[in-house]
Order: structure tokens, then sequence, then C-alpha cells
């Protein structure tokens, strides 16, 4: 066994492997600290004598039961988990233009939230949303079966769950999404797999195998077609309960916390409103051996402290904690909870007595009335950077506690104190600290190197499986508590005062000392023209003076190849041009930018994502920038686009030369759009939008005199009209999620196929994802149907774009995904949307 060394202890590197892994789950980023009251100590306590896990699986953020989530949390005490194989990446964005990498960075953080509400951790697979998926064996052409399962493992193995829970059934391949139904038929495997040392032995070297004791599926009526179909269902195999429980001391009940934990998916727009009441719960045993009462899953599992050897006198301790627990004065139970520490870290068990510390230490940080802090004067720092940090501690209790030293990481950095917290004396101080000239960026670990279209590469095992790149700048408290040595681990936080918000929390993050940004991942040239590109550069470490050089491919001309730059200050910017001229022939290239400042090289760019429900993220990536040479005509020129649920396609169509103008739907009229060429609805526009509901008829009369109306994609549920179109149109939930499968040509002679582009097989290709989704089934004689696709196995679909004559103009329907598809610089994409507005020109 491999062995860490610190100083002249040796500690086995499977312990260190736990601590760092269940540190990376518990540390908190962004927010502002917990402040307990007595009742949160009171029902912390509860679950520190519960010993019991629950795993909740399934594919995607917003699949898992928040009800359920929130039951054995905080009715049931148990240490509760949801693994989501993967961020969800695949799909829309309803609060802003993020999609696939940055969606996933999003939905990460919503899902952490949501645990926050409900009380559960939060585990992923490296499993990439590469879009719908209608099967298991589609899914699995693009997900790595082997590594997937090896991801399941590793965290049944890590967090040791006496019961999984499967949100889906893995008995019905075909009925839902191929991720969905995958999930579950991965985790039944995975149930038997970990408990076997030859399976992913490399593991072993973390983590011990494991076996569960039950699996069980999540089912309700839904899964039966109806409720009368679920009512006539044999039962014998259920567990049943209700999880409708009312929480006295918070004032809320179960379902109400559900959904205040679901409200979090804010990017999918499932805001939930809560429930008060009985809430039934039905759930199918897949494995193991039936609980006896058929209510409670942990039925015959030991979740006492007599669970591990020697912890019937932990339990006992902490029992009394417990029954006599003071409200009005919590640090009476610090002599027995001190007491209970020192026994708990001569458990032999390494898996709960790291737990159980973690627990118990918050328990005893609240009682003693601790506060601990470490804040940097500034959002972020570069390696190597010295800074200053304001260190501050209080004592608001009767207890006698020393600070005896700080240790900051990374560097082990010590400065040692020795001074007594006197009871509700502020005591706080400034010291000097040196970030390492080693430290990593802080960036979403699973985008650093890397992967393909279905998994994320993530070389480093003990970071599988973890939400977010653990917190690498802490300081760490080490105290004596009545003469108990104890630490606390603190993470470094840039805060300041906001001056309608106050006191405000943000992540303190490792940054590039030089960031550039090309402003866009794409640039297109739709002709022979040189086009300027701009480049940003930004110093995030005081004045810099460098030289900017581009490298591009074969064909593509860059001029100057080189520029030097000056920036004054820290935080400032300054742009940097160069001319771009594409080749004759249709081309796609990356361009790559390096600064070199003082022999030092730079070439990533930070992007910074920042929404108020989610802490603010930094990502670091390559600087790079997609060249796309398209042959492409035009007719028409200014287009009046109306948004949607959130896309950029404005912003692709503006890059081919069109005059795009933003209206908001409110402010359509007959006057307001008779002077553009086109105008083009954003998806789900009549979703998410409801003056559409009154203003759809200006956009028909609009057609009807002479124009060009556009609408993307739409669902069928929750429309704001059912009067899409001037004719007969009826949505479906019909799609095609393969991005090459096969397009026919069903009205070869129609204008959108050949003026004035000439739309070919060939404009079919390098397409990203999904042909396109919610097609329309069926519409009146009107509409022409243009293009007929479909999936492998599968009825051919012939309304992914539809065009009618209304009057003297077009109507035009697409459920083609032309939202993914141009701003990842598809060139057939671009052809046949130039040829969508040039209709009728």
């Amino acid at each position: 066994m491999k062995v860490f060394i610190f100083g002249k202890t040796q500690i086995p590197m499977k312990r260190v492997f736990l601590a760092l892994f269940f540190l990376s789950i518990t540390l908190c980023r962004a927010q502002a600290p917990e402040k307990w009251s007595s009742t949160d100590i009171y029902e912390h306590i509860e679950k520190l004598n519960f010993l019991g896990s629950v795993l909740y699986l399934a594919a995607h953020p917003d699949d898992e039961n928040t009800r359920l989530i929130s039951y054995f949390s905080n009715a049931e005490h148990a240490r509760t988990a949801y693994l989501a194989l993967t961020r969800g990446d695949g799909g829309q964005n309803l609060i802003g233009p993020e999609l696939r990498e940055e969606l996933g960075v999003i939905r990460t953080q919503e899902l952490l939230e949501a645990r926050k509400i409900d009380g559960g951790y939060q585990f992923f697979s490296r499993a990439n949303d590469f879009g719908y998926s209608k099967n298991p064996t589609e899914t699995l052409q693009f997900w790595d079966k082997k590594e997937v399962l090896s991801d399941i493992v590793w965290v049944i193995r890590k967090f040791q769950p006496d019961v999984i829970i499967n949100r889906f059934d893995h008995r019905t391949p075909g009925s839902t999404h191929g991720h969905h139904t995958t999930s579950a038929i991965l985790s039944v495997e995975a149930f038997d797999m970990a408990s076997n040392k030859n399976n992913f032995p490399d593991q072993l070297e973390f983590v011990d195998t494991y076996q569960p004791k039950r699996l069980f599926f999540n089912t309700s009526p839904w899964f039966y077609g109806g409720d009368q179909a679920f009512e006539d269902a044999d039962k014998s195999n259920f567990v049943t309960f209700d999880t409708g429980t009312y929480f006295p001391t918070s004032g809320l009940s179960n379902p109400e916390i559900a959904s205040m934990s679901r409200s979090q998916h804010k990017s999918q727009g499932f805001g939930s409103t809560g429930s008060r009441g009985s809430e039934m719960e039905y759930l199918e045993l897949l494995k193991g051996d039936k609980p006896k009462n058929g209510k409670d899953i942990l039925e015959g599992i030991d979740t006492s402290w007599e669970r591990l050897n020697n912890g019937k006198e932990i339990g006992d301790i902490l029992k009394n904690v417990q029954e006599n627990f003071d409200f009005e004065n919590p640090q009476k139970s610090l002599p027995n909870l001190l007491k209970a520490y020192k026994l708990i870290q001569n458990l032999d068990n390494d898996h709960w007595k790291k737990i159980k510390t973690d627990e118990i230490k918050e328990i005893i940080y609240a009682c003693s009335g601790l506060y601990l802090e470490v804040t940097a004067g500034q959002i972020s720092a570069v390696p190597s950077e010295n800074l200053q940090l304001k260190l501050e501690a209080i004592n608001r209790s009767n207890a006698d506690i020393e600070l005896s030293k700080v240790r900051l990481n990374p560097g082990n950095s010590e400065k040692v104190f020795e001074v007594k917290l006197e009871n509700n004396k502020d005591w706080n101080t400034n010291i000097a600290y040196q970030i390492p000239g080693n430290t990593p960026y802080s960036s979403p670990y699973w985008l650093n190197d890397a992967g393909s279209t279905g998994m994320y590469k993530v070389k480093d095992q003990q970071l599988r499986g973890l939400p977010e790149t653990p917190i690498q700048t802490t300081a760490e408290f080490d105290l004596k508590i009545n003469g108990t040595s104890i630490s606390f681990q603190k993470p470094i936080v840039y805060k300041y005062n906001d001056n309608v918000s106050g006191e405000t929390y943000q992540n303190f993050e490792i940054v590039p000392a030089i960031s550039l940004d090309f402003g866009n991942d794409v640039l297109i040239f739709s002709n022979n023209d040189a086009k300027t590109i701009s480049l940003k550069l930004t110093s995030n470490n005081g004045s810099a003076n460098g030289t900017i050089s581009l490298k591009a491919g074969k064909g593509w001309s860059i001029s100057p190849s080189s520029k030097e730059f000056a920036i004054a200050q820290s935080g400032g910017s300054t742009n940097v041009n160069f001319q771009v001229t594409p080749p004759s022939e249709q081309s796609e290239i990356a361009l790559n930018a390096e600064a070199i400042v003082n022999g030092k090289s730079y070439s990533e760019k930070l992007e910074k994502i920042e929404y108020p429900h989610i802490s603010n993220q930094n990502i670091v990536t390559p600087a790079s920038l997609k060249l796309v040479r398209i042959d492409l005509t035009k007719k028409g020129n200014d287009i009046a686009y109306i948004p949607g649920a959130g896309d950029v396609v404005n912003e692709s169509l503006k890059q081919i030369g069109y005059n795009v103008q933003i209206i908001p739907a409110d402010q359509i009229s007959a006057s307001t759009l008779k002077n553009y060429d086109a105008v083009v609805l954003g998806i789900r526009a009549f979703n998410v939008d409801e003056p559409l509901q009154y203003r759809n008829k200006q956009l028909f009369e609009y057609v009807k005199n002479g124009g060009t109306l556009i609408v993307q994609y739409n669902t069928n549920r929750g429309l704001v009209t059912n009067d899409l179109s001037p004719f007969e149109l009826e949505i479906s939930r019909d799609r095609v999620t393969e991005e090459d499968a096969e397009v026919t040509f069903l009205s070869p002679d129609n204008q959108l196929l050949n003026s004035p582009n000439k739309i070919s097989k060939a404009d079919f290709d390098s397409w990203v994802q999904e042909r396109g989704l919610y097609f329309p089934s069926s519409w009146s004689e009107e509409f022409t149907p243009v293009l007929s696709m479909h999936d492998q196995n599968e009825t051919p679909k012939d309304g992914s774009l539809l065009v009618a004559k209304y009057g003297n103009g077009y109507f035009i329907y697409t459920g083609i995904s032309f939202f993914r598809q141009l701003p990842a610089g598809v060139p057939g994409a671009y052809r046949l949307f130039a040829n969508m507005i040039s209709i009728g020109k």
C-alpha cells in the first residue's frame, strides 16, 4: 500500500483519499458561511446518531426525485446522495445563451444548490449528455459502457450506500430517453460488481470493495401508463411509504422542501410550487431481501453506532447529548461531544470514522459559538502571487479555546499564534501568503482534457465522481477546545460590502496572469473578403507588456503574424486587431493564440459564468477560434429577430452579413415589421413569450403582405397559443437524434433547396448532436414538406421543414436544430437558413 508522509507520520493513501473525498463534498463554495441555530444543531445531532446511507441514481440533472432525497435526509436522517450520470450538457438553456459544456457547468451548480436545500450529496460520472437518445443501444454507442460502469462502482465503493434506488426501469428499453434506461441497466450491473475485487481493481488503491444491501426501482403510475393500470398492478414486491412529512422545526412539509430544491433547476424552467399533505412513494425491490414491514427500506439494517466495532460507547454518549440537548445553551453539550470526538478517532472503520469526524466537528464548532474565516482582498490571484489575507476567529462560549496555528494551502504555509480566544472577543490579524507557482487554475476538472462526444476525460481517479473541482485555497485552523486538539478547515473567500446587498461572498479563484478572448467561438466567412479579428487580452496581475501571435492552418492568411501589446494595470485590457483572409474554397480550421510576457507563454481563455442563483464560476480553456469559410449566397438584408427561450441564432446570422434587429414580442406591429426582409422567431418563442398569443395575428398579416416568417421549434406542451401558423399545424414529440441520419429531399425543386444556394446531401455532413426535434406530425395541404429524415429502425419524419405560401409571402416552420448547428459553424446549416430567408426574393 502506498503512503503519504507528513513530517514523521505515515498515513495510508486510502485513508488520505477518503479524507480528501469527503472534504470535497462538504466544503462549501462562494456562499456566506452557515450559522446554525439551536434547532439546526439538534437536527445535525440526530443525523450524527444515524449510520445509514441511501444512493439515488439516474441520468440527468432534474431526473432526481427530490421528495425522496429530502425525506431520507431530513425525516430518516440518512446520508443521502444523488448520482447523475451526466451534467445535462445536451439540453436547452432557458436563462441564457450557454450550451454544451458551459450549460453543464450551470446545471452542475444548480444541482449543488438543490442539494443544499434537500440535504443530499451530489455525484456525477464521466458520461457526457450528447443529446436525446431513443434507446440504450444508441446511448452506448457514445458512452463507454465499461468506463461509466467503473464510475458507478467507484461511487458505490466510496459512498457505501446501504440501499440504491433507480429512477428508471431497466426492463423497458425504448419507452423513455435512452440515457434514462441505460442509467438503470448499468446500476443493476454495478450493484453486484462493486463487491468483486476483480472488477476495476485499480480503484482498490483508494477504496475497498463494497456490497449494498438492496436495490429498488422508484416506480409510479407514469411507468404503468396511468392511474388505473397502476391501481391494478401487482404490488407484492413494493415498499410503500408516505413522504408528506411535516417538519415543525422549519414550518415546512417535505414536499415543500422538495419543490424548493427542484426549483433550483432554473436553466430548465423547473420552478415548482410546494404541496402539503400525504405524498406516497413506491419502490419496487429488484435485488436483496424485502423489508419485512413493507414500509422501511432500511429495515433490518443496523443504522445505530453499534454497527461499528467499539461504537456502542460512542452511541451511548451521543444519545445522552441528544436527549439532554439544551436549546438555550448548546455549549453544555461540549464535554460529551469532545469525549465522543476522541473515541471516534480510535475507530477501525475508516469510512464511518471520516464521516462522523466531519459531522461531529461541525456540531462542536456550532455549540462553541466559533466563527473562523479567512478572506482575501481580491477575487482572484495568479500562481506565484503574493497577497494579504485577513484571519478572523471568535469564541462565543465559556469553553477554554486556544488558537494554536493556521496552515495555508496549497503550500502548507504555517503561521503560529498560540492565542487564547476569550468569550465574545473578536480576534483578527493580517498575514502574507504566496500562492505556489504550480497551483492549477480554478476550472471544472472535467473540462481540463479534450473528451469525446459521449465521454469526458478525467485522468485522476480521485477526481472522478466529484461534483466540482475541490477547493484548493484553504486555511486550516488548529485549536484546542477544553484541552482537546481539533482543526477546522475553511476556504479562502473573497468578501466585500455591496451597497444594496451588504456582506457579499464570492469564490476566490486562481486564474492565468494573462487571459485571451476572441469574443466568439466561431467566425464565419461567406465570401473571400478579409475580416478583422479583435483579440482581447486581459492582465490579472498588474501591468503587462508582451507579444501576441496567431497561428492558423493552410490556406488562411493572418496579417500581421504577431503584435506587441501593453496593459497598464491589473484588471486592464487591450484589444489587438488582425486581418484574416480565408481561402477561396470551403474550409474549417482552428485559430490559436499565444501571448509571451517576460518569457512565459499564455494561451488560455478565462470565461466567467455568473447567475444570481449559483456561485460564480470560472472556466479556463485554450484560447481558440474556429474559422469557417462557407460557399454561400444570400438575398435580403434586414431581419427582425424575436427572442425565444435563449439562443444565439441572431448573432450567427450577423456573421454572414445580415442586419439583425432584436424586437421584443410585445412590440410587434405592422408598422414595425414592414421594412424587414424576414422575421425569425427564436426557439420555443410560443412557449415562453406571453405577448405572442396576442401578436401572432400581426405576424401572419406581415406574411400576407409579402414578408417571410420563420418559426423555429416549439414544444407541444405549455404553448401560449395553439395558433402558431396561419394554417393548421400540429406539433408532435417526433425528433431525429442521430446527427448523421440520412436526409431525403421530398421536394427537390423547392426554392429552399435551390436558391440562392444549391443544397446537396453534403450540406448535411458534420452536423452536431441531432437533426432536429418536436417536428410537426400533421399539417394542412397548404404546406409543402421539404425534407424527410429518420433515426435507424424508425419511420420517416417529414415535418422537419415546412413552407407555405400565404398571401404574398411565405410562412416557414422548422424543427431543425439550427440553434445548435449555426453556433457550431456547420456550413450546410448556414446555406439552408440563408435560402429560407431568401425565399421569394
